[in-house]
């Protein structure tokens, strides 16, 4: 059996497993559990400015608007953002950055930290448990252990993510003025 492990980072942020056995069976932290953590990265980094909208997380993370409203319905089902509607309105966090672990987010969108073959059913070799079951699962509950002692805020106080964070405000920013949206024109006549 030959095991890959694959870790995918942004600075120092880990954001994707794969954990993938010759049998080709694989789990991987897909792009729904990646982007709701750098959605509420987003957002934890703005949220002292206010409500931030979608469409700014949508722009500076390049993350579809679509896609952001289905995570951020899943996310406010589990109170980790909270909605907020009028002029000026848009999500902020639904309890404070250091309360609200990755490993909650991950799981708020239905995402499972489980690298097992048989995702923790015990049923990977015919039926049965397999050899090397209990591994996998005392990896998978590292992961998680690991996952869940990470919290928004240890991360939004690092130099590096507030440089990165930086980086896509300007950008964003620059491409906003490039490319305006008709609201801006109507307000222009």
């Amino acid at each position: 059996m030959t095991i890959l492990l694959g870790f995918t980072k942004l600075p120092t942020v880990l954001v994707g497993i794969s954990v993938k056995p010759s049998s080709e069976a694989s789990m991987k932290l897909s792009t729904k559990g990646r982007y709701a953590v750098t959605a509420m990265l987003d957002l934890a980094i703005h949220d002292h400015q206010g409500p931030v909208t979608l469409s700014d997380i949508s722009n500076c993370q390049g993350i579809s608007l679509s896609y952001l409203e289905q995570l951020f319905s899943r996310l406010r089902q589990q109170g980790l953002v909270e909605g907020v509607r009028g002029p000026g309105g848009g999500y902020r966090l639904g309890k404070p950055a250091s309360q609200i672990s990755i490993a909650e987010i991950i799981t708020a969108v239905d995402e499972n930290i489980d690298v097992t073959r048989c995702l923790g059913n015990k049923d990977c070799h015919g039926g049965d448990k397999c050899l090397t079951h209990q591994l996998w699962e005392d990896l998978s509950n590292r992961l998680y252990e690991f996952l869940d002692d990470l919290t928004l805020a240890s991360f939004i106080n690092r130099p590096e993510i507030r440089e990165v964070s930086k980086r896509q405000d300007t950008m964003a920013s620059r491409i906003a003025t490039m490319f305006p949206t008709r609201a801006s024109f109507s307000g222009m006549m």
